[in-house]
């Protein structure tokens, strides 16, 4: 049954917060800009540590692994803070080919949760408001390593969305101030969490609800930006996924493409129809697509390692061409998206090894297992003509962007980093498993 609770109210731009300042000083959604993980121009220290180029560092109530969002002089982000252990879990049970399926490292629905937006202001840390979008009990488990506060929010610049799976949807304006909420009702995500993000796409927000491991309910959504009112529903037969869509601008219009195990598939995010598809990634789709308006690059790397790259070009217009490109089934991460920067293709490994390829033609230029690499959670990010890696012992890597393998810098700031960064204004912001660290010269 879908829920949904409506308050009108004014969308006043905050004090120091202008359209003005561009998309590039902001970093609105999951990988900033168009999705893709790349800043320019923002000149970045090459090094930092827990004192050195340190802005300040907030400290974050709770547990989450949501990136933060940048707005003008405004960050936001998500935490979930554990509550009171109940009698029984509420978690609801799971099957696999008609059995019920249970994991070892399922946690969290035996308490209450209290599920929270935070607004922070850029220039301190300081924490400006917070906002309980949920409190009580939670419709599922999640992995050990997990959190319920693991999708990036999205922002207009006079709303923000952020989506926390089962427990709903909830629209505010900068100010904090509740304008709708809405539920999609139970998505089961195999007792794993929610890990996709919504995807704004004019007055529509967009979201992937795969589900289990049968795929049977597994739907994409639009859903009106300003009331919550849902625009259109296309049908999928994709198992679980945790995958946020690629919103791309082709010559023939947008596409938005979504990584599935079974399949790929794109569609016209204007009416949720069916562009085109193409064979999956097989694995667990976790890890986001990247690309620009030609190729998009998709990876996995759960029960298999699988990297493509498919063409965009209409089903039509292919001519006879094979949609993939390439295809390269090596080095692909289980949980980090890769990235696409300057003509090359990216891939991070879980345990730090960095493979380069050509992106045009899958042409390997170099394989490498970075120092002191350890577990990697965070996504990549690409700009200035260098690649970032944070991995789970607080380690940032720079290495030199191009198809020579150069480590630049490495730097810690002593705290475990499960988020991806966000990049506003001169700094690269880097949440830790306790604070909100701002590095700038």
């Amino acid at each position: 049954m879908k829920l949904k609770m409506r308050l009108l109210f004014t969308f006043p731009l905050l004090a120091g917060m202008t359209l003005a300042e561009g998309p590039h000083s902001n970093w609105p959604q999951w990988r900033g800009p168009g999705g893709l993980g790349i800043f320019e121009g923002h000149k970045l220290p090459l090094d930092w540590n827990t004192t050195s180029n340190v802005r300040w560092k907030a400290a974050i109530p709770g547990k989450g692994h949501s990136s933060p969002v940048v707005w003008g002089d405004r960050i936001f982000l998500t935490t979930a803070l554990q509550g009171e252990k109940l009698d029984k879990p509420t978690a609801i049970k799971h099957f696999m080919n008609g059995e019920e399926f249970q994991h070892p490292h399922w946690f969290g629905s035996d308490h209450t949760w209290t599920l929270k937006m935070l607004c922070l202001d850029r220039r301190s840390g300081a924490i400006l408001w917070e906002k309980t979008a949920h409190q009580g009990n939670v419709y599922d488990h999640i992995h050990q390593n997990g959190s319920y506060a693991s999708t990036t929010p999205v922002t207009d610049g006079e709303r923000i969305w952020v989506y926390f799976g089962p427990e709903g949807l909830f629209c505010y304006d900068l100010q904090g101030n509740l304008q709708w909420k809405t539920s999609l009702g139970g998505i089961g995500t195999a007792g794993m969490g929610t890990g996709s993000s919504p995807v704004l796409h004019r007055d529509k927000l967009i979201l992937v609800a795969d589900q289990e491991f049968d795929g049977k309910d597994s739907y994409l959504v639009a859903l009106d930006k300003r009331t919550g009112d849902e625009l259109w529903r296309a049908k999928r037969s994709m198992r679980v996924s945790w995958a946020t869509p690629l919103l791309v601008e082709t010559g023939q219009g947008h596409q938005l493409v979504v990584s599935g195990a079974e399949e790929v598939v794109s569609y016209d995010p204007d009416t949720g129809r069916e562009l085109w598809r193409a064979e999956g990634v097989v694995s667990h789709a976790i890890p986001s697509p990247v690309g620009g308006a030609e190729l998009v690059y998709v990876s996995a790397g759960s029960q298999a390692k699988r990297s493509m790259a498919l063409r965009l070009a209409s089903d039509e217009d292919l001519g006879g061409k094979e949609r993939i490109v390439w295809r390269y089934d090596k080095g692909a991460a289980y949980v980090p998206s890769p990235i696409y920067y300057q003509d090359h293709f990216y891939l991070i490994s879980d345990r730090g090894v960095i493979t380069c390829l050509k992106a045009r033609s899958g042409e390997v230029a170099y394989e490498d297992r970075m120092p002191e690499a350890g577990a990697i959670k965070s996504s990549l990010l690409a700009g200035d003509g260098k690649i970032y890696v944070s991995n789970q012992e607080g380690k940032t890597f720079v290495i030199k962007a191009g198809p020579e393998f150069e480590v630049l810098a490495i730097n810690s700031i002593n705290e475990p980093i499960w988020a991806s960064p966000a990049v506003s204004q001169g700094t690269i912001y880097l949440r830790g498993a306790e604070h909100l660290y701002a590095i700038g010269q």
